[in-house]
C-alpha cells in the first residue's frame, strides 16, 4: 500500500472520529443526567439542584437525576464527580466551601482542585447567626460580651461547612469565647438551636427563618456583604463594626476538568434560561438566595482569590476539622 493511499485513509478516519465526536457533543444529553449534591438533602443547595433538574428534564426531555453524597465537608461527593467520566453526564452542584476552605483544612481531600472546572456560580447568600433565648443576648454585641465571659455553645452544619467558618472568623474578629459543636447538616443544626441543645448557630437563613418569625429564635447578623431579603432589619456582621466577619455563600455547578468545552456551553445556556424564568427567581429569592451568575473562567478567578483569603483566616484561627 502507497503511503499516499495510507495517509488517505488515516485522515479518512480521523476526520470520521472528528465527526463523531461532534456529533455526540452536539446531541448532549441523550441519556440521564447526574447531579450530585454533596451536602445533606432537604437544605437551600439541594432545594435548589431539584428545582433546576425538573427544569432542565422540561428543556433536554432527560431526567436529571439528584444524588446526595455527603461527608467530609463535601469532599466525598466533590470527589465522586472529579473522578467521573468526563462527559458531561455528572455535575456536581455544591458550596464554595469545598473549593475555598477545604483545602486548608484537610491533609487530601480525595481528589485534587485541578481535577474539577466551574461551569458557572449560580447564586450566593450569607449565613445568618441566631441564638437561643438561653444565650440571654438580644444583639451580636450583647452575644459577645457575654462569650468573653464564658463559652458559648454554637451549631454549625458541619466540620469545614460555611457556618464553621463564619463561627472562626467572629472568634478571631471578637476574642469571644465559642464552643463549636458540628452537626450533619444544617436540619439537625437548626434542631439543636431550637431545642436548647446549643446557644447559637450560624446557619442558612431559610432554616431558622420560621423560627425567627415565630419570636423562638432571635436573629442577631448576617455575614453576607448585603442585608438579607428575607430578615430586611438584621443588619450585617460589617455594619455592625466587624467587617472581617464577612462570608459569602456561593452556590456552584462543577464538572470534570476534561469535560468538553461544547458540553459545558450547552449545559451553561440550559441553566441560564432556568435561573432566568420568572417563578424560578421568586422561589430562590425567598430561599435567601442573591441572583447573580459567573461563568467558569469568572467562576474559577473567583474561587480562587476567595480561598487565598480564606487560607490565611484558617491559619490565623487555628481552624480544625476534627
Amino acid at each position: 500500500m502507497s503511503k499516499s493511499v495510507v495517509r488517505a485513509l488515516g485522515l479518512a478516519l480521523a476526520l470520521s472520529a472528528a465527526t463523531g465526536a461532534a456529533s455526540a457533543q452536539g446531541s448532549y444529553p441523550d441519556k440521564p443526567v447526574r447531579f450530585v449534591v454533596n451536602f445533606t438533602a432537604g437544605g437551600p443547595l439541594d432545594i435548589m439542584a431539584r428545582m433546576m433538574g425538573e427544569r432542565l428534564n422540561a428543556i433536554f426531555k432527560q431526567p436529571f437525576v439528584v444524588e446526595n453524597k455527603t461527608g467530609s465537608g463535601g469532599n466525598i461527593g466533590a470527589a465522586a464527580v472529579a473522578n467521573a467520566a468526563p462527559d458531561g453526564y455528572t455535575v456536581l452542584i455544591g458550596l464554595d466551601s469545598t473549593f475555598t476552605v477545604n483545602p486548608s483544612l484537610y491533609a487530601s481531600q480525595g481528589f485534587s482542585l485541578d481535577q474539577l472546572k466551574p461551569v458557572m456560580r449560580l447564586a450566593s447568600s450569607g449565613m445568618l447567626i441566631a441564638a437561643h433565648p438561653s444565650a440571654k443576648a438580644d444583639t451580636l454585641k450583647g452575644l459577645i460580651e457575654r462569650g468573653h465571659k464564658d463559652p458559648i455553645t454554637f451549631s454549625s452544619a458541619g466540620n469545614g461547612s460555611p457556618g464553621h467558618l463564619s463561627l472562626s472568623m467572629l472568634q478571631q474578629a471578637t476574642g469571644m469565647k465559642i464552643n463549636h459543636i458540628p452537626y450533619r447538616g444544617n436540619a439537625p443544626a437548626v434542631l439543636a438551636l431550637v431545642s436548647g441543645e446549643v446557644q447559637a448557630a450560624a446557619l442558612a437563613t431559610p432554616g431558622l427563618l420560621q423560627h425567627v418569625n415565630a419570636g423562638t429564635l432571635k436573629a442577631l447578623a448576617v455575614t453576607g456583604s448585603q442585608r438579607s431579603p428575607l430578615l430586611p432589619s438584621v443588619p450585617t456582621t460589617a455594619e455592625l463594626g466587624y467587617p472581617e466577619v464577612r462570608q459569602d455563600v456561593l452556590y456552584l455547578a462543577m464538572v470534570p476538568a476534561q469535560t468538553p468545552d461544547a458540553v459545558v456551553q450547552t449545559l451553561r445556556k440550559a441553566i441560564e434560561q432556568v435561573l432566568a424564568q420568572p417563578d424560578v427567581q421568586q422561589r430562590l429569592r425567598a430561599m435567601d438566595f442573591t441572583l447573580g451568575t459567573l461563568d467558569g473562567e469568572a467562576a474559577a478567578k473567583e474561587l480562587a482569590g476567595v480561598r487565598e483569603r480564606y487560607a490565611k483566616i484558617i491559619k490565623s484561627a487555628g481552624m480544625k476539622v476534627d
